[in-house]
């Protein structure tokens, strides 16, 4: 006898839609898994109070959006004062700033260079990473490139965890100081499942000669500036 048509087609509804139920409560508890993680290790790495933290080599600012005309977004503003203030305090010895160059025509860390300058932080204590495409190239670059031994990671409270969590895995004695709160929680959320992935199996970055943090920080300046896919001190 044969089976009922629209027997069958509920059947087929019902476990369809178990399956995407299924599906979504693996979702969700990926997520909530990875946070409860990332959260946990690295809860007392993390500051809101700058007296709080230990004397460390650096201050590590990860980059942010810049602006067409080479102004620093308000995100990446903020850690820039944020680091000077540290440096100022004598918290760090040094400033490296890190972000995208990965075209000719967009330049994060030459911007914040810029703007450290401008505060009044000695050029020799300035080092730029062309090559920081991501908080995991970020901490493992400033690891493997940079020599970095002790650092404080200047970033928002929305990432500082994140962060934490990653130059721990890269390898660095680092604190989190986190300078307020940019709202995106949501992408946070889900970026916390990558990040862990990451500092779980290490992902390799871009490569290059080693220029110590210890050292002179101009050593580390695009000469002339351009994309990281030129002849650039520190990538590859």
């Amino acid at each position: 006898m044969p089976i009922d048509t629209p027997r069958r087609a509920r059947r087929w509804r019902k476990a369809v839609v178990r399956a995407c139920l299924a599906g979504v409560i693996l979702v969700v508890a990926v997520v909530v898994i990875a946070n409860v993680v990332v959260v946990a290790r690295t809860s007392d790495r993390v500051t809101t109070d700058a007296d709080g933290l230990e004397d460390a080599q650096v201050a590590i600012v990860p980059g942010s959006h810049v602006r067409a005309d080479g102004s620093l977004g308000e995100v990446v503003a903020e850690r820039v004062e944020a680091a000077t203030a540290l440096y100022e305090a004598g918290t760090v010895d040094k400033v490296l700033v890190s972000g995208d160059n990965g075209t000719t025509t967009y330049n994060e860390p030459d911007a914040m260079r810029d703007a450290v300058l401008a505060a009044g932080v000695p050029p020799e204590d300035v080092f730029t990473d062309y090559a920081g495409f991501s908080t995991w190239h970020t901490m493992r670059r400033a690891r493997e490139i940079f020599a970095v031994e002790t650092a404080v990671v200047v970033t928002q409270g929305t990432y500082a965890a994140r962060a934490v969590d990653l130059g721990v895995s890269a390898g660095i004695d680092i604190q989190g100081y986190a300078i307020g709160d940019d709202g995106r929680w949501v992408r946070e959320l889900l970026a916390r499942v990558r990040g862990l992935g990451e500092a779980i199996w290490r992902p390799g970055v871009t490569g290059g000669p080693e220029i110590p943090i210890t050292g002179d920080g101009r050593a580390s300046w695009a000469t002339p500036r351009g994309s990281v896919h030129r002849e650039l001190s520190g990538t590859s």
